[in-house]
């Protein structure tokens, strides 16, 4: 198992595009990284130049001990599965696994011996014959994951391996991903533009925006403690709820005014004055019956009925705002109080956009 080094690793197109910016990254050994952002951040360029694809046009990669900004892919034991597969088409499902193991010339009753143990993790044993061809969508996607499996590299590889697959099957395709990582421990690199992915499969997350890290942290430090308004946004479904406004005050009662609205509230943080971005996620959100100095008063606009939970859409008086309740009991059209719970709110500053951490 390998260790990935970056340092100050850029890469600019011919055309002048700088798809990664001097970013500096440790991928610790037996690790599930996740790159993620949305389409266009560079985290595939990312992972192109740390399977050796690309060259950097700045910077060094090191793998373990060893410099490999230069070395060529072939040199760094690794394996990467792409988003479409990219399966031999006049090769069945075994010859497909036991590519990469011909390559290097293992003994032919080894590479039997690794191809039927990945087949039967992946439940392809019943398949093996058969081509890319006469195969599903689901079915060619493990068959691509049994190949990086039965050569099985110190370093795996994965570039959106799920986007191609309905929701069920990218459910429980992520709790195999899961249980193989734990089985093999290998240092794997997953990019995707999906933060469920993200979020359930990653041991850290990078997030990346316009070739930059945003932030790199845990699947728990990325949600509760975003480091930028960006990070926040990204994650979460329904969205953050971002207001802007200024504030003023201190802990035992600070004054959020927004457009000559104001909301008085006490916090155990400590808060700047002036102009910022009060931060709610939806379930951090309540309804009362009363109208109280740290609450606001907004109509329900509409309701999406989740089957476990509802999704309300306020409107109030110069703002939108998204809540998650269990309540049954809410009519469209009425006017309700909402109140945050301050210990879970989440500050920015309002021109950087950057945490405000207290």
């Amino acid at each position: 198992m390998s260790e990935i080094f970056l340092h100050d690793v850029s890469k600019t197109f011919p055309d002048g595009t700088q798809a990664v910016k001097n970013i500096s990254l440790k991928i610790k050994q037996g690790e599930f990284l996740v790159l993620v952002g949305p389409s266009g951040c560079g985290k595939t360029t990312l992972l192109r130049l740390i399977a050796g694809l690309e060259n950097p046009s700045g910077g060094t990669i090191q793998i373990g001990e060893k410099d490999a900004t230069t070395l060529a892919s072939k040199d760094r034991d690794l394996a990467l599965v792409f988003q479409n597969y990219a399966l031999f088409p006049h090769m069945n499902a075994f010859d497909n696994m036991a590519f990469g193991l011909h390559a290097r010339k293992v003994p032919k009753d080894k590479i039997e011996q690794k191809v039927l143990h990945v087949a039967q993790k992946l439940g392809l044993e019943k398949l093996l014959q058969r081509k890319p061809n006469e195969l599903s969508g689901g079915q060619r996607q493990r068959v691509a994951l049994g190949r990086l499996l039965a050569r099985n590299p110190s370093i795996h590889l994965l570039d959106e391996p799920l986007s191609n697959l309905d929701a069920n099957l990218r459910t429980s395709m992520r709790y195999q991903l899961t249980e193989l990582h734990q089985e093999f421990q290998r240092t794997t690199l997953f990019v995707t533009h999906d933060q469920v992915e993200a979020m359930t499969l990653g041991d850290r997350i990078c997030v990346m925006n316009e070739g930059e890290v945003m932030q790199l942290g845990t699947p728990a430090e990325i949600y509760d403690q975003p480091a930028h308004r960006f990070v926040a946004e990204f994650f979460g479904s329904p969205k953050i709820n971002l207001l802007d406004g200024d504030i003023s005050g201190t802990k035992e009662k600070y004054c959020f005014q927004q457009n000559g609205q104001k909301i008085i509230f006490s916090s155990n943080q400590s808060i700047p004055e002036g102009p910022i971005v009060l931060g709610l996620r939806p379930e951090c959100l309540n309804i009362q019956k009363e109208k109280s100095s740290d609450s606001w008063e907004a109509e329900l606009k509409r309701i999406e009925n989740m089957g476990d939970i509802r999704v309300l859409h306020f409107q109030g008086q110069d703002c939108k705002i998204t809540l998650k309740s269990k309540r049954n009991d809410l009519q469209p059209g009425q006017a309700y109080h909402i109140k945050p719970e301050w210990k879970e709110a989440i500050w920015f500053n309002a021109s950087t956009g950057n945490l405000i951490s207290g």
